[in-house]
């Protein structure tokens, strides 16, 4: 078997600084995200957001549903890459948060993003109700309802539909079996929920915390 290599902090730096560089506005976002503190965590890594706006680029895709929004980086970061027809709506239901991520959108000048502001499977009842359908649904949001959050996204997309969710290698405690706190063990359940679903074709990519890229058959 091939050595891996580990990915070190400045083995990451390196990767991030020889990919495609970032907008100015996705890097307001990053600074003014640094100034949070502790809620920084919510922000999607920058290999994650360039791992999407190419999966956008080559996939053809014009519709793209976010389920947990935070300050708006993957949000725009998506939106940046959709086609001129291209659109997203970003679920959150922080109005506060939201108002902020909304200032960097029209910063950036992008009007692809139409926010829905309230409990997200409030709003997927709604969207599926509507028979909307989605190229993409990306799912970063409240763990204890990830289950709940990709069984909807199931109806939202047809055929060869993505469904990518983040976290779900849990700063690597999902493989450590002496961690067994509430959320690693929410994780690893979600995780198992994936991994016995016949309706996806999926494959776990170590990027940032972990993305699971689920391809609906």
């Amino acid at each position: 078997m091939p050595k891996s290599i580990d990915l070190t902090n400045n083995l990451e730096k390196y990767i991030i600084e020889h990919s495609e560089n970032l907008t100015q506005i996705q890097k307001e976002i990053l600074d003014y995200n640094l100034s949070l503190g502790d809620q920084k965590k919510l922000q999607i890594s920058i290999s994650q957001a360039q791992f999407l706006q190419t999966i956008i680029k080559i996939s053809d895709i014009k519709k793209v549903l976010e389920i947990g929004s935070f300050t708006g980086f993957s949000a725009l970061s998506m939106a940046l890459s959709l086609p001129e027809d291209g659109s997203l709506i970003s679920l959150d239901k922080n109005s506060e948060i939201s108002k902020k991520a909304k200032t960097f959108y029209d910063k950036a000048n992008v009007n692809k993003i139409t926010q829905i502001i309230k409990p997200a499977l409030d709003s997927l009842k709604e969207l599926e109700n509507s028979k909307q359908k989605f190229d993409l649904v990306f799912i970063d949001a409240d763990k204890e309802n990830y289950v709940n959050y990709y069984e909807k996204s199931i109806q939202l997309i047809d055929k060869n539909g993505l469904i990518i969710i983040d976290n779900v290698l849990w700063h690597g405690e999902v493989a450590d079996k002496s961690k067994n706190d509430e959320f690693t063990k929410i994780i690893r359940d979600f995780n198992k929920h994936i991994k016995e679903d016949n309706r996806v074709t999926k494959n776990i990519l170590p990027i940032g915390d972990g993305l699971t890229i689920c391809i609906k058959k």
